[in-house]
């Protein structure tokens, strides 16, 4: 195959790339960027080309420049040459159909609307791209700088989860056209090896000319090469007109002067003479192509132009012979290229622009077409204020909201433009803009949407009380979202004082945004009254749905500050009204589950905070409430990470990540990645960066702001430091989110957790005074939670001192103690992680046999869990545990190190009691060990258990 002129060196790159697709190390990605003209498009061409020759398949699309408010356009026109009415030469091309259907057509219920909704849509897509990568794919998508947003938005999930399998997107864009947000996410995925960057330079001068001017006296051919500046379509167009005798463009042209298509003003000129010719029928269909897009069917253009349908197919097919238009797929026509289809667009008169727009609407609604479909020309066919049009616009932005939030501000904004300011409308107005508000909210767009929440409220005034009422509690949750807590409470105060008030309704909803700011604040106090009377309002009006979700935030906010009795009672009765209920009641208040199951995770309530948050994750999924997905996937990944599913928690943290990241909330953001630091943490091998970088980025989205968020992130950074070897800057991090040594800034409820680590800190530091009273402040704290978890911190944090004052058989009590506790609570990561720290000492300590069950037990939580940190630590201390140690017998192999210790006390004679005390145990803790050991060695009596210990050499000292 011939090779593309002054582009050796990536072709080779590309070549590859193509050869090791799927290998490990290999990019997933490969983003050709530079100047209009440079080549991308040739260059992606042959890569495509290239990649058939190798026997892959191939899907290739174009985003265009006037469908950037059609979501998803990018690669609905990839995947449409393997939907409907394409050849049917790959059989894998089947499921495109189903992919396609989910894209293009957002269901009109709203009960179903959400079934397309963007983050599943990226799933889906990603699943089926795996599945075509089973026989080998390259999916190439040329100008992604003129994509719209939820294409973008796609490619930024591919960047960071790339499909798996034999897949390889390669996006050709220009480098100074490209959203910034587009650039950073194909910037991360450069620096960490997904991304393959080519930024193509102009053409060397020397191969241009040779390969593209043998003909050119060498002087001239120099002219038109520095003209050109060494881009390959300028130069030809250049060569072009030197051949034709047309003259050299001026200056301005030299200079880089570009017009508003992005297409330098000479080459417009020359690439645009050809159209001179062209008859006036045929000039109009040239016209009504370039405005209808994907819709430039036959029937179409003839609606458009006023031609018969055999009018169009005899221009069409002139016009095709010319190389003006191409036919596309499913009868489709397209100018030859989008350079021409936007200089063609822009040069149409605005007026008949706007009726090809218009008739293209009408056809569309005649045929019965959605609004979604219909909406790109009604919007560009508005001319001045039409109702009916608004209405268009308005349902489609409402069925857009969920899925390509950015399309939905763009059609409201649409309608706003050109509604009236008259009295007549001024409840229509503010409507408009609050649902505009919400969809940029969605979208990412926070100060956007608070700035248009703040004009609302300023102009809804008193004429309209509860418009004004809803903007401030959209704008309270902008507010938080933004870091501007305290903002967000002064508004809500504000309008809760406002005579006569607001309903009972509004109430508990500013209320509810009140209790949730102060927690964002640690000043859930402040605001108890506040959460109560909601809970009254709500119970005394009957509303089961509001009265649920005030309980969940009065449990959240007192298992927060550590107030455990208080936070088991109303998480109690939370439950019992949030279960009761139908997903529809849930689905517009559906925050009371993220509130609930926080609260019941604080309170260490696993099973009921898995079963709330599968729950929430379904109605939000459903409903369009995407916002509330990170704070329910959040969630579930801390559970799933002290129970030891690791898996399950990265891929939780990483789809709230991307939610986070799409929603462009920093304070999120370093939510979302604080939790994901921690599951890294435990996740990864044994000296993985990762997770210190992931902390070192939440720290940064964290910035100087102050509360919940903020201070877990920094503590997060400060565990990644530890486990990196950097306890100064452990102890110095975790000091300074806590606002002091005694750590006053930070929750109650998990500052045993963090005291521990301290200890440890302090320890490796050599401050061994200081350990001692971290160590002494995590008993106490433990002690008024009286949660198992955050004993055993508290525990293991005396363990560790207790062990380096020398002390092993009091140290290895208490790491018994907390393991037990860890075990009670479910907490499965950390009692893995306490065993290991216990089977040396029990090793040193004579007991060989028990040590061993300690490891293999911590081993096996750890190596099913995916917790990769713990099984390196595992083999760390393999030699040392296991050395000279006889195997446990099959009869032994699933007890628990406790339940081992029970029965090696049993096998010396000692009664319950006896070994109750010399495990500081109760009598009835220890009769259900016994009861598990009977069934797990499958003996009967006690006698029986004593022989089969003495006969596998279990004896005293064991």
């Amino acid at each position: 195959m011939a090779e593309l002129v002054g582009r050796s060196s990536e072709i080779a790159r590309l070549d590859a790339v193509l050869a090791e697709l799927g290998g490990a190390g290999t990019p997933a990605v490969v983003d050709i960027a530079g100047e209009p003209g440079i080549g991308k498009s040739r260059l992606l061409a042959e890569v495509c080309a290239r990649a058939r020759l190798a026997g892959l398949t191939v899907l290739r699309g174009r985003a265009t420049e006037y469908e950037q408010h059609v979501p998803f356009q990018a690669f609905t026109d990839a995947l449409a040459d393997a939907g409907p009415g394409a050849p049917a030469a790959d059989p894998a091309l089947a499921g495109a159909e189903v992919v396609l259907h989910g894209i293009q057509h957002v269901p009109s219920d709203p009960a179903a609307q959400d079934a397309a909704a963007r983050f599943g849509l990226h799933r889906e897509i990603s699943a089926f791209l795996t599945r075509l990568g089973e026989r080998g794919l390259v999916l190439a998508i040329d100008d992604l700088h003129w994509a719209d947003p939820a294409s973008r938005e796609l490619v930024d999930h591919l960047v960071r989860h790339p499909a798996r399998g034999r897949v390889l997107l390669v996006v050709a864009r220009r480098a100074r056209q490209t959203p910034t947000s587009l650039t950073a996410a194909l910037t991360r995925g450069t620096d960490s090896g997904t991304v393959l960057h080519l930024g193509l330079p102009p053409l060397p001068e020397g191969e241009a000319i040779t390969a593209l001017a043998p003909d050119v006296p060498e002087d001239r051919a120099r002219q038109l090469y520095a003209a050109s500046e060494g881009n390959p379509l300028y130069l030809l167009a250049l060569l072009h007109a030197h051949r034709t005798g047309a003259p050299l463009p001026g200056d301005s042209a030299r200079a880089g002067a570009v017009d508003v298509a992005g297409v330098p003003g000479g080459l417009a000129a020359l690439l645009l003479d050809e159209l001179t010719t062209l008859t006036g029928p045929q000039r109009h269909l040239v016209e009504a192509v370039a405005v209808l897009g994907d819709h430039a069917t036959t029937a179409m253009l003839s609606v458009s132009t006023g031609l018969t349908a055999g009018q169009v197919a005899e221009q069409t097919g002139v016009l095709a012979a010319r190389d003006v238009l191409r036919a596309g797929p499913d009868g489709r026509w397209a100018l030859r290229h989008p350079v021409v289809r936007a200089l063609v667009y822009e040069s149409t008169a605005p007026g008949r622009r706007a009726e090809l727009h218009c008739r293209a609407a009408r056809e569309l609604a005649r045929a019965g077409a959605s609004v979604t479909e219909r909406a790109h020309h009604v919007a560009r066919s508005l001319t001045g204020w039409d109702p009916k049009a608004a209405d268009v616009l308005s349902e489609a932005a409402a069925q857009f909201v969920s899925t390509a939030p950015a399309t939905a501000a763009h059609l409201l904004d649409v309608v706003l433009r050109h509604m009236p300011d008259t009295p007549d409308l001024v409840r229509r107005r503010g409507e408009t803009v609050l649902a505009r508000a919400r969809a940029l909210g969605i979208g990412g767009s926070l100060r956007e949407s608070r700035g248009l929440l703040h004009d609302l409220i300023r102009t809804a005034g008193k004429d309209h009380p509860e418009l004004r009422t809803e903007a401030v509690a959209q704008c309270a949750v902008m507010e938080r979202h933004l870091g501007h807590s305290p903002e967000a409470t002064a508004l809500l105060r504000q309008e809760l004082s406002r005579p006569p008030g607001p309903s009972p309704a509004q109430a508990v909803s500013l209320r509810l945004a009140l209790g949730m700011s102060a927690l964002q604040t640690t000043s859930y106090p402040e605001v108890r009254a506040d959460v109560a009377e909601a809970v009254a309002i709500a119970r005394r009006d009957v509303d089961c749905a509001s009265e649920a979700a005030a309980l969940a935030l009065a449990a959240l906010g007192e298992a927060y500050e550590g107030e455990t009795e208080a936070a088991h009672r109303f998480t109690d009765a939370a439950r019992r009204i949030t279960d009761a209920l139908t997903d529809p009641d849930l689905t517009g208040l559906c925050e009371p589950l993220v509130w609930l199951a926080w609260a019941e995770t604080l309170l260490e309530r696993y099973a009921d905070a898995d079963r709330h948050i599968t729950r929430g994750l379904d109605i939000a999924r459903r409903g369009g409430r995407v916002h509330v997905l990170p704070h329910l996937l959040v969630s579930r990944a801390f559970v799933h990470v002290g129970t030891c599913r690791l898996p399950s928690a990265l891929e939780a943290a990483e789809e709230a990540e991307s939610i986070a990241r799409a929603a462009g909330s920093d304070d999120l953001l370093a939510f979302a990645l604080a939790i994901k630091t921690l599951v890294l943490l435990v996740g990864s091998p044994l000296g993985d960066p990762a997770a210190l970088a992931t902390a070192e980025e939440a720290a940064a989205a964290a910035g100087g702001s102050k509360g919940w968020w903020s201070a877990l992130a920094w503590c997060m950074l400060g565990h990644a430091a530890f486990v990196n070897g950097d306890p100064q800057r452990a102890r110095d991090v975790i000091t300074t989110a806590g606002g002091g040594p005694e750590l006053p800034l930070l929750q109650p409820s998990i500052r045993p957790g963090q005291l521990d680590t301290l200890v440890n800190a302090a320890l490796a530091a050599g401050d061994e005074e200081q350990a001692e009273r971290w160590a002494a402040q995590a008993a106490r704290e433990a002690g008024r939670l009286g949660l198992g978890g955050q004993r055993a911190a508290a525990l293991r944090a005396e363990a560790t001192l207790t062990e380096r004052r020398g002390d092993p058989r009091k140290a290895l009590r208490l790491f018994d103690s907390a393991v037990q506790e860890y075990a009670d609570c479910g907490q499965a990561l950390y009692e893995a992680y306490t065993l290991l720290l216990a089977a040396p000492l029990a090793r040193r300590g004579g007991q060989g046999p028990r040590a061993v069950a300690m490891w293999r037990r911590a081993h096996r939580i750890a190596e099913t869990g995916g917790a990769r940190l713990l099984v390196d630590l595992a083999e760390l201390i393999r030699p040392e545990v296991l050395a000279e140690t006889p195997r446990l017998p099959p009869e032994l192999a699933e007890l628990t190190a406790r339940e081992l210790e029970v029965a090696a006390l049993v096998a010396e004679g000692l009664s319950n009691q006896d070994i109750a005390a010399r495990l500081h145990l109760s009598r009835r803790t220890v009769e259900t060990h016994l009861s598990s050991v009977y069934r797990k060695a499958a003996v009967s009596s006690r006698s029986a258990l004593a022989g089969l210990m003495t006969r596998v050499g279990f004896g005293t000292g064991t």
